[in-house]
């Protein structure tokens, strides 16, 4: 349908857009994935796609307790009450992938108990390592019949596929989610106001991961229903904005699905900081870590040059360094696409544009590379587009306090990235 939506009208697009939803929703866990990808990728989709897109929810119905209690036993070779005093059969929350039980671990080691610990089980779904497999079959027929088809060529879908496979199967195996766990606690060990879940090792396995369960409250409950306590928002947003920029600037690894529903917040007295001499600053815990970006020494380059245009309101250098995002290029017309990126930005500097916000201007200019057909490589999109998704509720919890400015200072803080690389962490460090 999509060839017609553009010629149907308003009102039929909208119908077409829920029908997306509604399609990709009932048709399997890949293409639930695929969805929630696309969401991510405003470079190859219409904002209005991706913006409905991001709504898809993975509530699959939960999978029996016999088949939990089976796979658990299968992996680590021990009957469920040899590891556990208790476990609750009625899942906490179920998804696409996987479901998560709360249990009381008294075993990590066969015949050495310890002290009683509360912790999430996340067990896979059954089939769901065949599902997706059967899945992208169908999708690799589709990615290779728009070879063939003029207008939808540019956008690589096969290259495209093999990007999202990665990120697929990286959910789909709970034991890479176990590792990427452990390199973020090794990354966070001297941050005191962010966490995240430990894998109880050797309780770890492609289909069951055991890990410490977090207790807290969604940030959305701060970002959309806390009233006052703004002391607590700015906290938030000062951790939150630091916490993507070490990901991004030192460590290179940086948390690829961080929407609010994988964050969760402690506080541990949220009454007045004025009635305390010594208040407690809130505490960050980072969830579902299974889809992680890293990016090759040029393209961080390139990147952070990219921001340091955004951050200067240079259109022309913006676009030149959007260009280099891609070892196979294929704007058709570099030279308009970096005149319009130019124009735009010399609005933004005018007078009437002086309030467009800089996270504004890089959704514009996506919208600009999707429509001058330019190819920007997905880990490089992954990055930009989880900025653009914590600066959006950072900005909610304090509207002083801006990422993109906070980006700006670190980049201009030391002389140049070679440097930046090993001071930035003592200068962002709470």
């Amino acid at each position: 349908m999509a060839p017609l939506v553009d010629t149907l009208g308003a009102q039929f697009r909208k119908r077409w857009l829920r029908l997306v939803h509604s399609t990709l929703e009932k048709a399997g866990p890949a293409f639930i994935k695929w969805g929630q990808w696309v969401a991510t990728r405003p470079d190859l989709f219409p904002r209005d796609l991706c913006v409905e897109l991001a709504e898809l929810q993975s509530k699959a119905p939960a999978h029996s307790f016999f088949y939990t209690k089976k796979t658990i036993e299968r992996a680590f070779g021990r009957n469920l009450t040899d590891i556990f005093d208790e476990f609750e059969e009625e899942p906490i929350a179920s998804g696409s992938v996987a479901q998560v039980h709360r249990a009381i671990l008294k075993y990590r080691y066969p015949g050495e108990k310890i002290k009683p610990i509360e912790v999430a089980v996340k067990v896979r779904h059954p089939g769901v390592g065949d599902s997706i497999r059967r899945d992208f079959i169908i999708m690799n027929c589709v990615a290779k019949l728009s070879r063939f088809i003029p207008n939808l060529n540019w956008l690589r879908l096969d290259e495209s596929l093999q990007q999202f496979a990665v990120f697929m199967m990286s959910q789909v195996d709970l034991a890479r989610e176990a590792a990427h766990l452990s390199r973020f606690i090794y990354n966070f060990r001297s941050w005191k106001d962010v966490s995240f879940p430990k894998p109880l090792y050797p309780l770890v396995h492609p289909a069951v991961l055991v890990e410490t369960f977090e207790a807290g409250k969604s940030v959305l409950y701060y970002v959309d229903e806390l009233k006052g306590h703004e002391w607590i928002k700015n906290d938030l947003a000062h951790i939150g904005t630091h916490a993507l920029l070490k990901m991004l600037l030192v460590d290179n690894f940086v948390h690829a699905d961080m929407h609010p529903g994988n964050i969760l917040v402690r506080v541990a007295n949220s009454t007045s900081p004025h009635n305390q001499p010594f208040r407690s600053r809130p505490h960050v815990i980072f969830l579902d870590v299974g889809m992680t970006a890293e990016l090759s020494k040029r393209d961080r380059l390139i990147l952070l040059d990219f921001f340091k245009a955004v951050a200067l309101r240079d259109g022309r250098a913006a676009a030149e360094c959007t260009l280099k995002l891609s070892k196979k290029q294929c704007c058709p017309d570099p030279r308009a696409f970096i005149e319009d990126v130019d124009r735009a930005f010399n609005y933004w500097n005018s007078a009437e544009g002086e309030n467009i916000h800089p996270a504004e201007c890089i959704q514009q200019l996506l919208e600009q590379v999707r429509r001058h057909r330019v190819n920007i490589d997905g880990n490089v999109t992954t990055v930009i587009v989880t900025t653009l998704v914590l600066e959006g509720w950072q900005r909610k919890l304090d509207p002083e306090y801006d990422v993109m400015n906070a980006l700006q200072r670190m980049l201009f803080k030391v002389d140049w990235v070679e440097s930046l690389f090993y001071t930035i962490e003592g200068v962002m460090a709470p």
